[in-house]
């Protein structure tokens, strides 16, 4: 008698032309979310240990911010090249290569020596985190068939925003009963059993085989490093050379890499793409709700706490309901896209966000907490019904054998949004002369307002006929 292999435990390289069979794709999509919970927790727990880790080290806190900007410029000039890679060779390949890389650099920053080896594992780590970050919506594209792909891009902002709250709390949890060391080694079993349901589930792609081009992806790190680099010191005491030099090296690099990238078929920065009338208008949108969600991020903390005088428990507690509620609605906005017209709800979630920032305003400082947690669960019921439509029409608006370039921009336009809203929201800080929340989260406001409009004049242009919608769309 001979005993075969259930299913689930054999490798196929099948390609399969719209999604996984069940349950393959349901155990691939919770490797997917693993992964994703795993490299947004460690881009929002060490904030909260930054100050035991410069006291251990006997360093600075500026210092010690490294730890963390080393991640994320790491992972911000990689998407790009590691999207471009995963179309070349396979997105399967990238992923389960990403995750090994980020086990492997979690457990060097947990035996770290110093704050100079740490720095160096985080970079390694932010790689690893890239090759995550830059797919994810790429792969969930091959995992599930395009009539369910708006609820499977709900799981992922669901789970960036569950993650992304819980961070600090997990944070603190761990720091009251273990050294800092341990915020890596968490990650370690999680890498192994995320490679291990990987390997037997994950989809494989036709690899196009295209040249890895080197050349584009250093263009790639001077442009959107610099750009980020720069956009980090603005509302610092940054000298202003340095920033000038900075955004310089950012145009300078990236007008080298839009030249070189028009002679190219497949793209590093995918231009072929952002000509498509609404790819483009869904990553303008983005940005500009990115940039608004940051602003208000980085400015109510400020309120609350230093304005306010409320406790660092309370301010957190306060920030809490915007990402729950965006938990909440973004699987339930995700299904209804894949149901409805995606380009409708993009519209009507960014109004409901600016709507809720300027609400901000309206309530009085010396009232009770619920008018701001009311209005703070509006920008996160808004904001969930802008991504998950959004972030769909951004992958189904690209040709399927596009799919990493389109995942690999929608990462891309995420950070460079918040980054721009991080920098707008320390000018208007630093060059107060005190804290005026009615100028900060007006300028959030209008940011919201210019991606709502952005919504709709795609959904004019498309519904007049001055645009075409691509198939799926």
């Amino acid at each position: 008698m001979t005993f075969s292999k259930p299913a689930l435990l054999r490798v196929s390289p099948t390609v399969y032309p719209d999604g996984l069979p069940a349950p393959r794709n349901v155990l691939a999509a919770a490797a997917v979310l693993l992964t994703i919970t795993m490299a947004v927790l460690d881009g929002t727990i060490m904030n909260v240990a930054l100050p035991t880790i410069a006291q251990d080290q006997g360093v600075s806190p500026a210092h010690a911010i490294w730890v963390v900007t080393a991640y994320q410029l790491a992972i911000v000039v990689s998407l790009l090249p590691l999207a471009a890679l995963g179309e070349a060779i396979g997105f399967r390949k990238v992923y389960l290569s990403g995750i090994a890389v980020f086990g492997i650099a979690s457990g060097l920053c947990a035996m770290a020596p110093n704050i100079e080896f740490l720095t160096a594992a985080r970079v390694l780590q932010g790689l690893g985190g890239a090759a995550l970050m830059s797919i994810n919506g790429a792969l969930m594209r091959h995992i599930f068939p395009q009539a369910k792909l708006g609820r499977a891009i709900g799981w992922i902002a669901m789970t960036v925003s569950v993650s992304a709250a819980a961070g600090p709390t997990i944070s603190s949890a761990i720091l009251a009963v273990a050294s800092w060391h341990w915020l890596f080694l968490i990650n370690l079993p999680i890498s192994i059993l995320a490679i291990v349901i990987g390997y037997f589930t994950l989809p494989f792609t036709d690899p196009t085989r295209t040249r890895f081009d080197f050349i584009s992806a250093l263009l790639n790190v001077f442009a959107f490093g610099g750009l980020i680099s720069a956009l980090g010191n603005v509302g610092t005491e940054s000298h202003p050379a340095l920033i000038t030099a900075q955004f310089a090296l950012a145009i300078l690099a990236g007008m080298a890499l839009v030249r070189r990238q028009l002679s190219k078929d497949r793209p590093m920065l995918p231009i072929d793409l952002l000509r498509l009338p609404v790819f483009a208008c869904s990553i303008g949108s983005s940005i500009c709700g990115f940039c608004a969600q940051m602003i208000a991020f980085v400015a109510l903390p400020f309120y609350f706490h230093d304005v306010l005088g409320y406790s660092i428990t309370v301010t957190g507690l306060l920030m809490t309901p915007w990402p729950l509620t965006t938990a909440v609605v973004a699987p339930l906005a995700g299904r209804l896209a894949d149901k409805y017209s995606p380009i409708h709800l993009t519209g009507m979630g960014m109004a409901l966000f600016a709507i809720g920032l300027f609400s901000t305003i309206l309530v009085p400082a010396d009232g009770s907490y619920i008018g701001m947690i009311a209005a703070l669960a509006v920008c996160g019921a808004g904001f969930g019904l802008f991504q998950a439509p959004n972030n769909r029409l951004m992958l189904t608006s690209a040709p399927r054998d596009r799919s990493g370039g389109a995942s690999g921009m929608l990462s891309t336009a995420r950070l460079t949004g918040q980054s721009i809203g991080a920098a707008t929201a320390a000018i208007l800080i630093g060059t107060s002369g005190q804290f005026d929340l009615t100028t900060i989260m007006i300028a959030a406001s209008i940011a919201a307002a210019l991606s709502a409009l952005i919504c709709e004049g795609r959904r004019h242009a498309l519904r007049t006929g001055l645009i075409t919608s691509p198939a799926g769309v």
